[in-house]
């Protein structure tokens, strides 16, 4: 009779690309670190007035009015939020990609920005933004 033979080593497992499990060789290794802070308010409000403009010009929803019932605000708040696609496309994009905020205090205020939307020349709105940036420390 043979007691056959032991091997002692530690592995861990992982999933593949397929979902299959693959088997490595060691300890797990740590997580990888996540970047800290939150997306900015004003940044997701850039990017639901996309999403509802989308919503209106496919025809999931008849106007914005229907919007704000579907989401129980009132229609004021929803042109406010759909009004911010009266920027300058170069402004949007920078809204939408404004650095993560790490504390409790935005950077950027809905109301400045606002302000900003409410004027219809792009390039005046141009330069109230960059005074609004200087104005603030973007990290």
């Amino acid at each position: 009779m043979s007691e056959g033979i032991t091997m002692s080593f530690k592995v861990h497992f992982t999933r593949g690309q397929t979902g299959q499990r693959l088997m490595h060789e060691g300890t797990k290794p740590p997580p990888a670190p996540v970047a800290g802070g939150r997306v900015p308010r004003i940044s997701r409000l850039m990017a639901l007035a996309i999403r509802f403009d989308e919503l209106v010009r496919r025809g999931a929803v008849t106007d914005f009015a229907e919007i704000a019932e579907l989401g129980q605000v009132t229609r004021a708040r929803v042109s406010q939020i759909v009004n911010l696609l009266n920027l300058d496309p170069t402004l949007q994009e920078a809204l939408l990609f404004l650095p993560l905020v790490a504390g409790e205090r935005e950077t950027v205020s809905e109301r400045d920005v606002r302000a900003i939307a409410a004027e219809p020349d792009w390039g005046r709105q141009r330069e109230m933004w960059l005074g609004l940036v200087d104005s603030v420390v973007l990290a």
